[in-house]
Formats: C-alpha cells, structure tokens, sequence
C-alpha cells in the first residue's frame, strides 16, 4: 500500500508579519518563483506516496487550487475547513474521509517547511512503513545545528520520546542539545485506525464532532467542505497537546538533514545567504563610498540584499520611515550604532532594527564585513533614508 501525504495548509504567517493587517501566508510567499507549498507538492510526487490530500480553509482554496495546477497534479482531495481549529481537528478530519482504508499510512507534512536531501526523507519515511500499527505514532525530528528558541524539542530513549519541550529559552535548548535532544519538525507519520484510536481515547469530544462534520461534509469537484455546525464544536487544541503528550507510544524517526520552516526573518535571510549564487546578478549590484549591496530579491513587501563593507568603511548615522530591517552577519565584525546602543557583531548574529531606529553599521578592522539584510514594509527605496551624519559628505 502506497502511502497518503496529508499536506496542512491551513497556517496564517502571522510570525513574519506582526505588525501588519494583512499579512501573506508563508506557504505561499513567492520566494524566486517557487513557493512553500509548491516545494511540498513537489516533494509529494515521490514514488512511495499516493494522491495527496490538502487539508486547508475556504480563504486559501483559489491559492491552493492554482498551485495543484501549476504543479501538473490532478489527482488530489482537498478537506476544507469551516472555521479554525488548530493541527489535532485538521489531522483528524483528513484522515476520517471514507476513501482512506483503515490500515492507510499517513504522512503528515507542513506546507510551510523547507526541506533538502528529500532523497533521505523519503528513505526514512519507506523503512519505517512496517513498523506502523493501530496504535503508535512516529514523529520526524531534526538534528539542531544550534541552541533555538524558535522550534521544539524533543528527548528520546531508545527511539522512543520520553519527553516534549516547547520553545525553551536558548540557554535551555542547549542543555536539551547536550543531552541529544531533537527538533520537533512538526511532520507525523501513522495508520488511519492509530488516529482514530489515539482521538477516541484521548479526546472523545474532537473525534465525536469531528466524524460528525465529516460525515455530514458536502463533497463537489474534489473538496469536501466540512459541516460546521460539528467542526465549531471540536475543541481547538494542537495535535502536541490533543494526543503527542497523552499516548506513550510514539517514536522518532531522527533525521540529519538541512530543514527549515523559514519561520523568522532571521531563517529567511540565512537561506538566502546559502543558495545567493542562485539570485546573484550582476545588474542589481550598487557600489556606494562604504562598499557595495546586491539586491538578491524582491518580493511583496520585502527586499533582500547582501551588504558589502570594505575595511574602515562607515554608512551613514539614518533611519527609514517606512521600513524596518532583520541583519545576519555572515563575514567579518560589524561594529552596530542602534540609537543609543553601541556593540560588535559576529558571524551568524542577528539584530532586528526597528522602523524609525537611528542605526549605523561600521568596519574599523581590515577583513570585509558581509550582512544579509531583509527590509520589511510598505516601501523599500534607496530614498527612504533620513541621515543624520556621513564621512563622505552625504549629509545636507
């Protein structure tokens, strides 16, 4: 039997965009015409995997549709749901539809997360199919390549999870690490009838409303529209709290590979920072008294660059009025000016510059500095600068 891929894509991008009403989904920001969810449809067309299922909400369905099409995938189901309920009601309602067999292999995916070495994935995920019964659950985690504050964690005996540790301080996650702790990817893998069992045990009021908005679900054109009369009356709780931190039985399939779910500014910048080869032009480079910047891309409501600082070059003292700023160092020893706060940067340090910040970035040493750089806001030009002083006479 061929395994599902149940694809979630039901998250709102909130993290990315605090401040702004509107905000983009992450699954569907054009990150250099690819995309998220186009990154997991793709990964979804692998061998091992049937027809996948989409389980999302009526605001994301046109998005959700066009990518299946762009994707040249035309066997799918989309589940979509009438109000949000967090991961466990989502979970359960996709694996409850009537054309799923109760011994089906589920494999659980965001829309939103990065993955490369799919190659490895994909092994793990097939060798571990005959280990999957009624009852137990696997979970996919990663191997930390630093102290987060931004992911969970998990520890483990023997393959199985002892313990879930949510979003810990960073001097937490180190000793978490020390002790051969994982990320929690968020990706499950587990039979139809193990969920069934797990909720029904567990938590008897989502399954009960759940199978009831599933039952009286309308199917047309390969979506079923959840009832939402049963789906409003399922608690809202995530599938960590709803049934990972109640059943025993769950193992961990303990991966090494780059992962991602470019959740901050910070990931997103880093990413770029990795594959710049890819949107390096030479076109989009600008030489200034201090250095040089290449606008790697420019998406909707954000713009990434590299900064090049040469050695004793200094930028202006400035703010902006309409954007704010998120740096990753990857070379050299920035010295930082951010209002009246004075210190040196390292290599894979970030800082978060607020709109309306007076901030500078300084090289008093010999090695060049490089700086990725995403601006966020509404406009992102070279004439939203406000200088306050300048070495090369920029000041007027």
């Amino acid at each position: 039997m061929k395994i599902r891929p149940v694809i979630l894509c039901g998250g709102a991008g909130t993290r990315l965009w605090p401040k702004a009403k509107k905000h983009q989904a992450k699954q569907f920001i054009d990150f250099g015409n690819w995309t998220l969810l186009g990154k997991t449809l793709e990964r979804a067309k692998a061998s091992i995997f049937d027809a996948p299922i989409i389980s999302t909400n009526a605001k994301y369905l046109r998005q959700v549709k066009q990518h299946l099409k762009k994707h040249k995938i035309r066997k799918f189901k989309i589940v979509l749901e009438p109000a949000k309920r967090n991961t466990a009601p989502a979970i359960l309602s996709t694996a409850l539809i009537k054309d799923i067999p109760n011994e089906q292999p589920l494999m659980f995916l965001a829309a939103d997360h990065l993955i490369e070495k799919v190659g490895l994935f994909n092994k793990a995920i097939k060798k571990n199919q005959k280990k999957l019964t009624h009852n137990n659950i696997f979970i996919f985690g990663i191997k930390p390549t630093m102290p987060s504050s931004e992911f969970g964690y998990f520890l483990t005996n023997n393959n199985k999870v002892s313990r879930f540790v949510e979003k810990p301080k960073e001097t937490k996650a180190k000793q978490i690490i020390s002790k051969k702790g994982y990320w929690n990817s968020g990706m499950f893998y587990m039979r139809k009838d193990s969920i069934i069992n797990n909720f029904k045990k567990y938590q008897p009021n989502i399954y009960r409303n759940c199978n009831k908005a599933v039952t009286k679900a309308k199917y047309k054109s390969n979506v079923y529209y959840l009832n939402k009369q049963a789906f409003t009356k399922a608690t809202a709780k995530s599938f960590d709290y709803a049934i990972l931190e109640k059943t025993k039985d769950i193992n961990a399939i303990k991966l090494d590979i780059p992962w991602s779910d470019l959740g901050s500014w910070k990931e997103i910048c880093k990413m770029y920072g990795r594959n710049k080869r890819h949107y390096y032009k030479k076109k989009n480079v600008f030489h200034r008294p201090w250095g040089s910047y290449v606008n790697l891309f420019n998406g909707k409501e954000f713009l990434i660059k590299e900064l090049y600082v040469k050695p004793k070059g200094i930028l202006s003292l400035q703010k902006h009025h309409h954007r704010a700023e998120h740096w990753v160092v990857t070379h050299g020893k920035p010295k930082i000016t951010l209002n009246k706060k004075y210190f040196t940067m390292k290599p894979d340090e970030t800082i978060f510059i607020p709109l309306g910040a007076i901030h500078r970035i300084e090289n008093p040493y010999k090695k060049p500095v490089k700086i990725i750089e995403a601006q966020v806001g509404s406009i992102l030009k070279e004439t939203d600068i406000v200088r306050y002083q300048d070495v090369y006479g920029r000041v007027k």
